[in-house]
């Protein structure tokens, strides 16, 4: 005799490859703060054979980022971003290694990488939206590449270097706010003839308010009174800056010059748990998601 489940396994055994996914389980409400329970781990499959131009990828690594949040919601509040669906597997920057490949510039054993990468342990994914990764560029840290030669690094040095208005020799402050919002209030406090950049506001993304989010009387007074400029920065704006920002990274990273920090959490299955903390301010440095090895 066979049990209910185990009879359930073999069906799916035959229907394809059995792999586990993180799905969006509900949704907190615009004003909301997220749980892991926003999140459910399932199981379901995958076809056991691939088409021309897809590969198959194990999941190595998953990144968690503060922007997800807004894709929690039905409405993001932005053109760029797409919501997640109830249900569904979520998505965003991930690394794995080819298992199978029919794509013609991609082989079993090579490393990948996309911003829009399912949050599952196997998949089927169009070689012609990954990238190749190359590990000896950030001395085989292959999760680098979600962090400090990735997205979140070109953000940093992008956004220095486009709008920062920093000069060498001009005896500047930069001020960095991991809060956002406290940025203004910081550089009023330091600065005549300051310039605030914003990209991203963590503490805003549990609010149901625009972006920018409007500055509190005070403080817009104090901009004001010291001529203290605002001014939103968008690295999706300066992607053809992208190859040789990323190379700059990942130079200073061997070189030593570039320190990374990250918070690693194992197993796909606690996903959530590194969502929730990475959003309550538990992590140093990039927030990854260990799925294997």
């Amino acid at each position: 005799m066979f049990s209910f489940v185990e009879i359930q396994c073999e069906i799916a055994a035959k229907a394809g490859m059995i792999i586990q996914r993180v799905v969006l389980n509900s949704r907190p409400g615009k004003n909301g703060v997220p749980v892991a329970e926003n999140f459910r781990l399932e199981q379901s499959t995958i076809a056991d054979t691939i088409q021309a131009g897809q590969v198959r990828v194990r999941t190595l690594y998953l990144s968690v980022d503060p922007y997800m949040r807004c894709r929690m919601n039905e409405d993001t509040g932005s053109d760029y971003l797409l919501p997640w669906q109830l249900s569904e597997v979520a998505d965003g920057g991930g690394i794995g290694v080819v298992e199978e490949s029919k794509h013609d510039n991609l082989a079993k054993g090579d490393f990948v990488t996309s911003f829009n990468w399912p949050w599952q342990t196997v998949a089927i994914l169009d070689g012609s939206l990954l990238q190749k990764l190359v590990p000896q560029l950030v001395n085989g840290r292959l999760s680098y590449f979600l962090g400090a030669a990735g997205i979140t690094g070109l953000t940093a040095l992008l956004g220095i270097k486009e709008k920062g208005h920093v000069a060498v020799g001009a005896n500047q402050t930069m001020v960095v706010s991991g809060a956002g919002g406290a940025c203004g209030s910081l550089a009023g406090q330091m600065n005549q003839n300051s310039h605030i950049i914003l990209c991203g506001q963590i503490s805003q993304y549990n609010k149901d308010v625009p972006y920018p989010p409007p500055l509190p009387p005070d403080i817009e007074k104090i901009q004001k009174e010291r001529n203290i400029t605002r001014e939103r920065f968008l690295v999706l704006n300066y992607m053809d800056k992208q190859e040789a920002s990323i190379l700059q990274l990942c130079q200073w990273i061997q070189e030593g010059k570039l320190k990374v920090r990250e918070t690693v959490v194992e197993g796909l299955a606690n996903i959530g748990a590194a969502f929730q903390s990475m959003m309550n301010g538990g992590n140093i440095g990039k927030q990854i998601v260990s799925v294997s090895k």
